[in-house]
């Protein structure tokens, strides 16, 4: 910081920093000026006079030019003495108004939801109808989705024929756009699309005490109490029927419900028919799903019906945020208190001596 006898603290551009906390000192000097004006005014029409002739002393042209100059630099230094008093003063006002530069610091807190993506890996998820396929497609929009999410747990479950974790619930986004990208039709060679498998591998997952979280990214600690628990959800991707697995659909959308987890699903792709065979999106047990878990049923017929639902999600399971501002607060008031009151001084200095007693006559 530079020293407080420094021409810094004049310049425009310290000043636009600087928050005024009593900005009526300021509007003061104006009035200073104005009180001044008056008492120049006042003292001058109540001053005494005495008008001497000195032609016979008429000096010659070059000793009055001489005397001419040293008159108006005499006739100068008489303000010097009211100019420090006001330039004092107004510093005075100065720091009365209290400059400060205030330094802004948020933090925001949030306690997130565990959110399990349950994604169908199996070979229907190839159909193009979303192109480039409707696996590409989902895969890519939940990497968006990823993005989008601030201090939440998310974690993986594939399915085809049957159901495996694929990533725990983790924080470290990274991880889980790094899985979702590696996902294809050939991780799961069991045909079917088990449903209900997925739901359960996601429950397991989530069913942990709120206090004790898993993390990928973190050595375990003993966890501090918490106010309330964090939301789960699931969001279940499909486009079929439940074909495999040894769980019922239905008996785990009921168990997500008694854990206070809720289930979202999303129909990936729209009926399509060729001369071989037909490729149906069977959206009964999706929906059954979601109304049991105190979900949404959603479907998405193209790539931008899919994004909109994703979006759709993530304005719904948004987790309340905290924040928290912290000011810091560093005055300079006394920066321009020492240059008033050096000021004051120096105009003390001249009155008490001579200079002040003749600059006024």
């Amino acid at each position: 910081m530079a020293p407080w006898y420094s021409f810094h603290w004049f310049m425009p551009s310290q000043w636009t920093q600087f928050h005024i906390a009593n900005p009526l000192a300021l509007t003061l000097i104006p009035a200073i000026v104005l009180l001044f004006v008056l008492r120049y005014y006042g003292h001058r029409r109540s001053q005494q006079r005495l008008n001497i002739s000195l032609e016979p002393m008429r000096p010659s042209p070059g000793q009055n030019n001489r005397a001419r100059t040293i008159s108006r630099l005499l006739n100068g230094f008489r303000y010097m003495l009211p100019i420090s008093v006001f330039i004092g003063i107004a510093f005075v006002l100065a720091a009365l108004a209290r400059p400060q530069i205030i330094r802004e610091q948020r933090e925001e807190e949030s306690d997130g939801i565990d959110i399990m993506l349950a994604m169908d890996v199996s070979e229907s998820m190839t159909e193009a109808d979303l192109p480039p396929t409707r696996l590409a497609a989902a895969r890519r929009l939940a990497q968006t989705f990823v993005d989008g999410r601030k201090s939440d747990r998310i974690g993986l479950v594939i399915f085809a024929g049957e159901a495996f974790s694929l990533c725990p619930l983790t924080t470290d986004y990274a991880l889980v756009k790094q899985y979702l990208g590696d996902l294809n039709a050939q991780m799961i060679r069991t045909s079917g699309t088990a449903i209900g498998d997925a739901l359960a591998r996601c429950i397991n997952r989530m069913r942990d005490a709120p206090g004790a979280p898993i993390d990928t990214t973190q050595t375990q600690e003993p966890a501090e109490p918490q106010s309330r628990e964090r939301s789960k959800i699931i969001i279940l991707l499909s486009d079929g029927d439940n074909t495999a697995g040894n769980l019922d659909p239905i008996t785990a959308a009921r168990l997500a419900k008694a854990f206070n987890i809720r289930i979202y699903t999303v129909a990936v792709g729209r009926v399509t028919r060729s001369e071989t065979a037909a490729s149906t999106v069977d959206e009964g047990v999706l929906k059954t799903i979601a109304t049991i878990g105190t979900g949404s049923f959603f479907r998405a017929t193209d790539a931008r019906r899919l994004r909109a639902v994703f979006a759709q999600i993530d304005r719904l399971e948004r987790a309340p945020v905290r924040i928290r501002v912290y000011e810091d607060i560093q005055d300079y008031y006394r920066i321009y208190l020492y240059w008033g009151v050096s000021f004051l001084l120096f105009a003390l200095m001249l009155k008490i001596t001579i200079f002040g007693n003749v600059l006024e006559d």
